[in-house]
């Protein structure tokens, strides 16, 4: 009966994630043939080509992180703190946010679905403010001071890619990007605030166009979770999510962080135009606008991380 399908399922997926860790190997035990009209991607691979995380300032501070199962695909931005407050005493908040959303997505089942995800990350999170005594009352007024991280997730099952918040992704070499409403206007200010200072070189050490728009910044975050989607442990405005299903004769996907300014089909190619980037334009002010840009003593502006894979 049902009940007995439920449980084998279950059973299944347990043997496979203890079984099968490596991207490489193929994760198609635990769907029977023709049962889902999504499951043509089962008895594909997926094979990692070529990945890359760099923090700005060290591997140790990185907020982005990667994440490769048979199952999923994952680039996590933890977002960078606009406030002194910690969740965790031992590390920043958009670190400790891409570190639990990492440790989350590497243990789901493969036919974890995208609500699913949601729920099941909020609630992950949720827990953690509670049990270590933080006021969700306190948290639900002031979202700066919760742990934010966008992600951008591929699912073999579904054949899908879900972009919750602003990271990047590539099929086939077609950018997808799900950019925050308000960060393009206060890239713009903050430029002009640069473009219009006769000393640019104070910027690189104290970036103080990026004070003057901080608290437009913490205004925009009011809207986190109501006119735009991140992973915050407050339920995630899923109508906000960005779904890219992938065709079914498509070759390969790239996912990726913010920190690539010019995504590109390749590593390589996408490292090139940054390096470009920092080069001609470093305050991110011309060519590239947002709201920080190259600091003193940073191999960059931001976090970066970038995957490839084939799915052929």
């Amino acid at each position: 009966g049902h009940c007995s399908q439920t449980t084998n399922r279950k059973a299944d997926i347990l043997a496979i994630m203890r079984t099968e860790t490596n991207i490489q190997q193929k994760g198609s035990a635990q769907i029977p043939n023709g049962e889902d009209k999504w499951a043509r991607k089962q008895d594909k691979e997926m094979k990692l080509i070529e990945r890359r995380l760099t923090g700005k300032q060290s591997q140790e501070a990185c907020e982005d992180g990667i994440v490769a199962t048979n199952d999923f695909v994952a680039v996590i931005d933890g977002s960078t703190s606009k406030t002194p407050k910690r969740i965790s005493e031992d590390m920043k908040n958009g670190r400790y946010a891409m570190l639990l959303i990492g440790k989350y997505i590497a243990q789901m089942p493969a036919q974890t679905s995208l609500t699913e995800f949601c729920t099941g990350i909020t609630g992950t999170i949720s827990d953690i403010y509670c049990s270590k005594g933080f006021d969700l009352q306190q948290l639900s007024r002031n979202p700066q001071e919760r742990i934010t991280a966008s992600a951008v997730i591929y699912s073999k099952y579904y054949n899908e890619i879900w972009m919750v918040g602003d990271c990047l992704c590539m099929v086939d070499g077609k950018l997808y990007e799900n950019s925050k409403p308000y960060e393009d206007i206060l890239a713009e200010r903050r430029a002009t605030i640069i473009r219009e200072s006769d000393n640019k070189e104070k910027f690189f050490i104290h970036d103080s166009a990026r004070d003057v728009i901080i608290p437009d910044m913490l205004r925009a975050m009011q809207e986190q979770n109501k006119t735009y989607a991140v992973i915050d442990g407050f339920p995630i405005q899923q109508d906000k999510i960005k779904v890219v299903k992938v065709s079914a004769d498509t070759q390969e996907v790239v996912l990726a962080s913010d920190g690539y300014p010019f995504l590109c089909p390749t590593l390589a190619e996408s490292e090139a135009r940054l390096k470009e980037q920092i080069v001609r334009d470093p305050l991110n002010i011309n060519t590239f606008k947002a709201t920080k840009g190259m600091m003193t003593g940073n191999l960059s502006f931001d976090d970066r991380a970038y995957i490839r894979f084939s799915i052929a």
